[in-house]
């Protein structure tokens, strides 16, 4: 990578210094590898017609052939400097790839250490309400409702950054969401479950953040928000529409609330 840089920025430079422009105070310009001051005159070697050549010193404006030389130099170092950045990003992505394991799951970087997310185990509780009001229903014009929960409060794995990077390794091609936790006594709801009457259609309502995704590899991706998250409860899922085959991976921004915290009295 260095020797490419190095390549890279004498190139630039190369084609730098054969095309300076030699100003004249008329607003033309003559193209030159390199000139040098005479006395009254101007002598520089002409790159349209391969050969040194004079011109009077009156009719050369050197204020602008400096400033535009200059300019032109400042812009190539700039080149060079962002190829440089863009080799290191390419290169520590590429050490990123590396270090994740094959295994599909997602993976936290922080502070270059790879911390791997555990599974959430994940549970579906029913609307007992409503499903006493379907069945007195003659025509089951209402819709049944669960919703997908994990127990407790808060999350076992808490981060303190507010836009936190994260790297899934899928299994099959699924889709792969940032969602916020919904709290809710002893335990946080993932998601809303509703199957449609007649047409048994399943709908399912996650709240999901807007994230970024970006491909890195086959079957890995890269996820973070767009935006700063609050403190709360979140997870990443793995999904299929309609089918409510989730996979989640749950995290807390922030510390754990105080509630799931508090010691659980002895009845």
């Amino acid at each position: 990578m260095f020797a490419r840089i190095c390549l890279f920025a004498l190139l630039a430079v190369s084609a730098s210094a054969a095309t300076i422009r030699l100003y004249l105070k008329d607003g033309t310009y003559q193209l030159a590898r390199e000139y040098e001051l005479k006395q009254d005159r101007v002598r520089y070697f002409s790159t349209e017609r391969g050969e040194w050549e004079e011109i009077p010193l009156e009719l050369v404006d050197l204020n602008r052939t400096r400033q535009d030389a200059a300019e032109r130099e400042a812009e190539v170092k700039a080149d060079v400097k962002a190829q440089a950045e863009e080799d290191a990003a390419i290169a520590e992505a590429e050490k990123q790839v590396e270090a994740i394991p094959v295994e599909p799951g997602v993976y936290y970087i922080h502070d270059t250490k790879l911390e791997p997310i555990k599974v959430a185990e994940s549970k579906m509780v029913k609307d007992k309400k409503r499903n006493v009001l379907k069945i007195m229903s003659p025509i089951p014009i209402v819709p049944g409702k669960q919703t997908v929960e994990l127990d407790g409060e808060s999350a076992a794995k808490r981060i303190d950054e507010k836009r936190p990077e994260f790297f899934f390794r899928l299994s099959n091609d699924e889709r792969l969401s940032i969602v916020k936790l919904t709290p809710k006594k002893g335990a946080r709801v993932v998601e809303t479950v509703e199957l449609v009457p007649v047409s048994n259609e399943v709908v399912e309502q996650p709240v999901e953040v807007a994230s970024f995704k970006k491909m890195i590899a086959d079957q890995l991706f890269r996820i973070w928000p767009e935006k700063d998250l609050e403190p709360g409860e979140y997870a990443i899922i793995e999904f299929t529409d309609g089918k409510v085959n989730l996979q989640i991976w749950d995290f807390g921004i922030g510390p754990a609330s105080a509630a799931s915290d508090a010691p659980k009295k002895r009845k």
